[in-house]
């Protein structure tokens, strides 16, 4: 099976079966999923940081005490991000401290935090893998639900044959794209739509208007409905962010073209219009660079609205999306001012975020919402007047778009 849209995190120990786990990523990759990894400082006397990153194409951890990764709670990011973790190679050591609950460094910290499955690959010396507290910390692990992929017999680097030989990177991949298709997304049968980062409206070749909005966001939400199993297409203005594979992206520039893209999408199950869209367009485009002439002054730009999507969606008739959510960024009055846009867009729920001067909405990566809902239940009219209305505390743009996207499953059940 492909891995598309899957999120695995690699655990490395030390060992000197370190290096196929090298391979492990390559595989991974292969099958277009993502893959993070941490490398235990026992795991970095055997293969490089770099080597890591290089395959992995993503950062490595390694820092229980990072400023920069903790200051957001790494190690539960870590943990909750991933659909799948993976300790290849899982030496001995290692499995005494997952059966003890050890929080000593990283890895230990981050299987401690975590909720997801959790699969090992154990590597060792054949006495070390025989011994009695080895196989009890294995009984242990395995009664408390970690998975297995037991090692094979032959030859061992310290030349002494038996069984520790760590599993081949392919076998390893086997177990993993099992343990994934056994895991059966909430959304799965459902396509969803996503809008996300900003449109830029040309002036001239050189100029245009735009905003500040990063796409981090959209994208974020994207990924969680596509974990969760839902057939995604997102539709993103100009970005520089990476977006994970497994999602159907559309690039576009201007409104125009995003409004475009998202009617070629339908029909869908779920539309989120996450996208900081230009309220405005210029009428007439210069062919050539406006250039300043002495005395003239600066040219006067005539300005005509843009089409509002959101609404256009909502007005679709038999072709509108079941569940069309909204984005409201505002800068004061926050809920009273989305209140009104929910009202008079017809979407069924408006996310509205604060992006006044200091919050770093813009281009940042926590994000501050409420969540109004104008209808609470499934296939009823909804209600305009007095929206439910759920304050969320600032947290991470990836976990607003995990209680987006909960919201968003128990709507549809």
């Amino acid at each position: 099976m492909t891995l598309a849209g899957k999120n695995i995190l690699l655990i490395i120990s030390g060992g000197i079966a370190a290096y196929k786990a090298l391979e492990l990523i390559r595989l991974i990759k292969k099958q277009q999923g993502d893959v993070r990894c941490i490398l235990t400082k026992g795991g970095a006397e055997f293969v490089t940081p770099l080597s890591v990153a290089a395959l992995s194409e993503n950062q490595v951890y390694a820092d229980l005490f990072s400023l920069k990764d903790e200051s957001e709670m790494g190690h539960i990011r870590l943990s909750r991000e991933a659909d799948l973790i993976v300790v290849a190679p899982a030496t001995a050591h290692m499995l005494a401290k997952m059966a003890q609950g050890f929080a000593d460094d990283l890895a230990a910290t981050v299987l401690l935090a975590s909720d997801k499955p959790v699969m090992v690959a154990p590597a060792m010396n054949p006495q070390m893998w025989a011994h009695p507290a080895t196989q009890d910390n294995i009984a242990l692990l395995k009664k408390r639900g970690v998975l297995f992929v037991d090692p094979a017999a032959g030859e061992m680097a310290c030349g002494e044959t038996g069984e520790g030989r760590l599993a081949e990177p392919e076998d390893i991949l086997k177990e993993i794209s099992a343990q994934l298709a056994a895991q059966k997304g909430a959304l799965s049968g459902k396509k969803a739509l996503v809008t996300s980062g900003p449109t830029y409206e040309p002036l001239d070749p050189v100029r245009f208007l735009g905003n500040h909005s990063s796409g981090k966001q959209g994208i974020a939400i994207a990924t969680a409905l596509a974990k969760a199993g839902a057939e995604t297409t997102l539709v993103t203005g100009p970005t520089h962010e990476s977006i994970p594979a497994g999602i159907n992206i559309v690039r576009v520039t201007t409104a125009a073209e995003m409004l475009a893209a998202c009617e070629a999408a339908l029909p869908c199950d779920i539309t989120v219009c996450a996208a900081a869209v230009a309220d405005w367009t210029p009428v007439n485009t210069a062919e050539q660079k406006m250039k300043k002439r002495d005395g003239a002054g600066p040219p006067a730009i005539e300005l005509k609205e843009n089409p509002d999507i959101l609404k256009t969606l909502a007005g679709l008739g038999n072709k509108r999306p079941p569940l069309l959510i909204g984005f409201a960024a505002e800068t004061g009055d926050v809920v009273s001012r989305a209140t009104a846009k929910l009202a008079k867009k017809g979407c069924d729920w408006i996310v509205a975020n604060d992006v006044s001067a200091g919050t770093e909405t813009f281009g940042g990566d926590s994000n501050t919402v409420h969540l109004l809902k104008a209808g609470q239940e499934k296939n009823k009219k909804p209600q305009l007047d007095t929206p439910l209305v759920e304050q969320w505390p600032r947290m991470g743009k990836s976990a607003v778009a995990a209680k987006l996207v909960d919201h968003i499953i128990a709507a549809l059940k």
